[in-house]
């Protein structure tokens, strides 16, 4: 068994197409499919049902896709450890996010403290983001809500009120704290199902006895004050997004169930480079200035 062989079952696995496999290994279908085949002669079992050039993984091919995971995981873990012994750290860190409200800032003072680091961030569901923790792709997530998942540390950094953003004009704009009753008639701009602030304000309304009407469901949690603005409709914000600069006021809801936690989260089994401790400090001390 080669680790090349590991690395293509793994594409393979994940995307189930062999086309599309080939194209992301930047190998040919005929060399993608003949490395699959050879490993499974080795094992003596077949890993996936085949339809054409789609490969469905059967019961074989998915109990050998933990172990395989797992193996790569180790391997690129062992890999990375030894770079940062050698002082070869890594010059990116792999972030993802369902709250990035807050990013900006925490990525300004991160910046500040270490220059020499770049990093990536992918916004992601809370499902998507998971994954990603569970193969260990990324270094840190932020995410609300907070989960729990095997493997998975998991540390509560904030408890953040969500807010209903209305524009000057509206007829609620000069309160202060509402009912979420009051709220049941209105027009909604929001973020996608999946989203953290969006489940929960769905869950927090339907148990008020109605179901918000969404004009607007995006993947771009910013773009929400500038529909607001625009008075294309009101916006569940949470607090740490609010933007006091614009058109916008900001209501308080008299419910409390309607706060998110803010979790910061990692793989335990993945090697945090000293740039990684640092971002770390960084999140929790940025955090622990706004209780």
């Amino acid at each position: 068994m080669e680790l090349l062989q590991l690395q293509y079952f793994v594409t393979v696995a994940r995307l189930e197409h062999v086309t599309e496999a080939a194209q992301s290994l930047h190998v040919t279908q005929s060399s993608l499919s003949r490395t699959i085949a050879r490993l499974e002669e080795d094992l003596g079992v077949p890993l996936f049902d085949r339809n054409g050039r789609r490969l469905k993984l059967n019961e074989y091919g998915s109990r050998f896709l933990q172990r395989a995971e797992r193996a790569l995981f180790e391997l690129t873990q062992g890999r990375q450890e030894l770079q940062s012994l050698a002082s070869l750290e890594p010059d990116t860190l792999e972030l993802a996010v369902t709250a990035a409200s807050a990013l900006p800032n925490i990525l300004r003072v991160f910046r500040q403290k270490r220059p020499d680091i770049r990093f990536h961030v992918q916004m992601l569901t809370t499902r998507e983001m998971t994954d990603c923790l569970q193969r260990g792709e990324v270094d840190f997530c932020l995410s609300s809500p907070a989960f729990e998942a095997e493997e998975i540390e998991t540390r509560i950094v904030y408890i953040d009120p969500l807010l209903v953003a209305v524009p000057k004009g509206h007829r609620l704009a000069e309160r202060s704290v509402i009912g979420l009753a009051e709220l049941k008639d209105e027009c909604f701009v929001g973020v996608k199902k999946g989203y953290g602030t969006r489940d929960l304000a769905d869950s927090v309304c339907s148990a008020e006895g109605f179901t918000p009407h969404y004009v607007y469901e995006g993947d771009e949690p910013s773009r929400l004050i500038q529909l607001v603005e625009a008075e294309i409709g009101i916006a569940f914000i949470p607090g740490t997004a609010q933007d006091v600069r614009g058109a916008v006021s900001y209501l308080q809801v008299d419910n409390g169930s309607l706060v998110r936690e803010i979790a910061l989260l990692w793989n335990k089994g993945r090697y945090l480079s000293p740039a990684a401790c640092d971002f770390r400090e960084v999140v929790t001390g940025y955090f622990a200035g706004l209780q």
